[in-house]
């Protein structure tokens, strides 16, 4: 009898928690939910906070790695002493992330971030807020398409650059409109050296987005804004080749696929048409 309490007892404490989506691949983010008396979740050295929810719950934003080895990786919940109270088996799997070899001038390829621009964003990343002012769906900023995918290696004029593309490039004409994805506070706007006119938004709980190269501001820092506001314009300021939006997404500061949270027409691909169902109707 005491085996049967005590083999129940885990089954039901197993269902407080639970991890989204099922499939994960490199660079995205898994959405945790934990118990009550969790505080933090841990996977492959990354350790992210839980923040309570109003169900009694906890719920904290997992970035996978780009460079993340594809295989299986335990997730652990963690309670306030940092003991281990739940371990659960997450299957990476590769996103196939391809090269992109980007003509650009040489000033352009030898510009750098300069320490007060590294500072300014790195302080920003590494603080996690306890409000969620963010709900899902997110909305693209832009409506152009997408011109440069996430993660992809980037080479400059054919040459390896050894890092990858932190977001997504969209298509915009000089001075359109750039819309927050979610709500949160406006935390940088600056006019920075390597991103040029720079948007920063926190929006609670481990979510983040950057906005770069943009011609002007329609923010201040502090100011807090509803998804949808109108934050800045686009521009071709920092290193860009051209007016576009580049913008990225951040689940605990480490950079992840807009993608998995908006859904981006890549240029090039034929528009999706409605079709009329000839089904009659019962």
């Amino acid at each position: 009898m005491r085996f049967l309490i005590v083999f129940f007892a885990a089954i039901l404490a197993a269902q407080d928690f639970s991890f989204t989506p099922a499939m994960i691949r490199q660079g995205e983010a898994l959405k945790l939910r934990g118990s009550p008396v969790s505080s933090k979740a841990r996977m492959s050295q990354v350790t992210i906070p839980l923040f309570p929810q109003p169900d009694g719950s906890t719920f904290g934003l997992m970035p996978i790695a780009v460079e993340q080895e594809p295989g299986d990786y335990p997730l652990e919940f963690l309670n306030s002493s940092g003991a281990v109270i739940h371990m659960v088996t997450v299957s990476v799997h590769d996103a196939h992330y391809p090269k992109q070899n980007i003509v650009i001038s040489e000033a352009l390829s030898e510009l750098k971030s300069s320490p007060e621009e590294a500072d300014t964003v790195h302080a920003f990343l590494t603080t996690a807020t306890p409000i969620r002012y963010w709900e899902e769906p997110l909305r693209a900023p832009v409506p152009g398409c997408m011109n440069s995918v996430f993660g992809s290696q980037r080479l400059h004029n054919g040459k390896a650059t050894g890092d990858y593309h932190g977001g997504v490039d969209q298509r915009g004409a000089p001075d359109t409109a750039i819309h927050a994805v979610a709500a949160g506070t406006v935390r940088i706007v600056r006019q920075f050296t390597l991103r040029g006119g720079t948007v920063a938004i926190d929006h609670g709980q481990g979510l983040q987005s950057i906005y770069m190269h943009q011609s002007k501001f329609a923010v201040k820092e502090g100011q807090q804004v509803h998804a949808g506001d109108v934050i800045g314009y686009v521009g071709s300021t920092g290193r860009a080749t051209g007016p576009h939006l580049h913008w990225s997404l951040y689940a605990n500061g480490h950079a992840v696929n807009p993608t998995q949270w908006v859904k981006l027409q890549p240029c090039g691909a034929a528009p999706r048409t409605k079709t009329k169902s000839t089904a009659k109707k019962k």
